[in-house]
């Protein structure tokens, strides 16, 4: 996204406590300098350069602006009685199979304008926006025929417009398997998510290229054949992978350099070793994990051990994870998974970046991106500690409160 000059002023954050995520740590009196939507520079506040305007934040902490690496905001309808299903023992694979899960958003979705869509997911945007949150990627995935995929795209590029927040875009047709194709899911892949995935390229609605690799979706070699078209395209890849069992998905990933591999329950030793090896970040999405009532952690000292990237997101959808607050995301990272909360705000600022490819987000530096949260709070572990509480006082979205 092209960054343009707002502010025509220098403006100094000062008498803050600064929490940059470039070392880890924090400095207790700091300052940062914004020149129109790019730090110009941060550090200690004695040492602070002289600017037009003087912002006094009374001690307060400053983080980079958080960042929701994985959602699925744009959908239609609800699975609300799915939730009381589940809650009587029915799992997710058994009410999938039964023509509920993603098939019903499915039905939803398609049945929805766009300007409908666009009210319903500026609910949960809102929401988001209001915890600090100022990147979102948003997924398709509930259309499974071009049409509706093109669709809810364009409507996650229409939130951009209409909110101060960054979208970056995934393409997840092979999310699932529509009724009109039950049992020939390769002829849907030549059919829909191949040339609908050349569509969204060629209209410029798709920033990156992602799957579902399960049992219940597609396997190994299926997704192969989508990520070598994103490879084609020059477009990057993610996928949902090893949440209910172990393929191989995240070794897949992998070895097609992909940014991240999200979910990761099942995710085993070779899985860990390929994605250190390749640099892929492990999305964990704590909230899927509550809701669906699991019980296998994500490797979380095994990713740590090897040296792998960790992310948190909301998972924000209508069924596994119907959750807006990535605050909420960052206790559970911690209370179920056992993420420090350093870990928590690393994997919702640095590490969000790092999985959607952004370069110059995610840090408070010279020359990155001027998104920043300042936060009623003195040490950045509050940030993880509280459950259902929002200690935010100022979001800046390049360089404007």
């Amino acid at each position: 996204m092209k960054l343009e000059s707002t502010l025509m002023t220098r403006t100094l954050l000062t008498e803050l406590a600064l929490m940059p995520m470039t070392d880890g740590a924090a400095l207790l009196d700091g300052a940062v300098l914004m020149d129109g939507a790019r730090i110009l520079w941060a550090g200690a506040a004695a040492d602070a350069p002289d600017a037009d305007h003087v912002e006094r934040l009374a001690g307060r902490l400053v983080t980079p602006a958080l960042i929701d690496c994985h959602t699925h905001v744009v959908h239609g309808g609800s699975r609300a009685a799915e939730f009381a299903q589940r809650l009587e023992g029915a799992s997710y694979a058994d009410i999938a199979r039964a023509g509920g899960g993603i098939l019903s958003t499915v039905r939803a979705t398609r049945q929805a304008s766009e300007a409908e869509l666009l009210a319903q997911a500026l609910i949960r945007v809102d929401a988001m926006i209001a915890e600090g949150v100022a990147v979102i990627e948003v997924k398709s995935g509930y259309g499974l025929d071009i049409e509706t995929e093109l669709r809810m795209l364009r409507v996650a590029r229409a939130i951009a417009g209409v909110r101060p927040v960054q979208v970056v875009t995934s393409w997840l047709a092979a999310h699932a398997v529509p009724p009109e194709y039950a049992g020939r899911s390769d002829d849907y892949l030549e059919q829909v998510v191949l040339p609908g995935l050349r569509a969204a390229h060629v209209e410029g609605l798709v920033d990156a290229v992602d799957g579902f690799c399960e049992g219940i979706a597609f396997t190994p070699a299926q997704i192969g054949r989508v990520f070598d078209l994103a490879r084609d395209l020059g477009l990057p890849v993610k996928l949902h992978a090893e949440q209910l069992s172990s393929l191989g998905g995240a070794s897949l990933a992998a070895r097609y350099g992909a940014l991240s591999a999200d979910h990761l329950e099942y995710a085993g030793e070779a899985d860990v070793a390929a994605m250190a090896a390749a640099g892929t970040v492990a999305v964990l999405l704590p909230g899927a994990f509550y809701t669906l009532r699991e019980v296998r952690v994500p490797p979380v000292a095994a990713f740590r051990a090897a040296g792998v990237p960790m992310a948190l997101a909301t998972d924000c959808n209508p069924g596994s994870s119907p959750m807006t607050s990535l605050l909420l995301a960052m206790n559970m990272g911690c209370t179920l998974f056992r993420l420090t909360p350093a870990e928590a705000l690393a994997g919702v600022t640095v590490n969000a970046a790092r999985a959607l490819g952004l370069r110059d987000q995610g840090v408070i530096r010279a020359g990155a991106v001027a998104d920043l949260a300042v936060w009623d709070v003195a040490d950045p572990a509050e940030l993880a500690y509280r459950i259902g509480g929002n200690p935010l006082f100022r979001r800046y979205f390049r360089g404007q409160a």
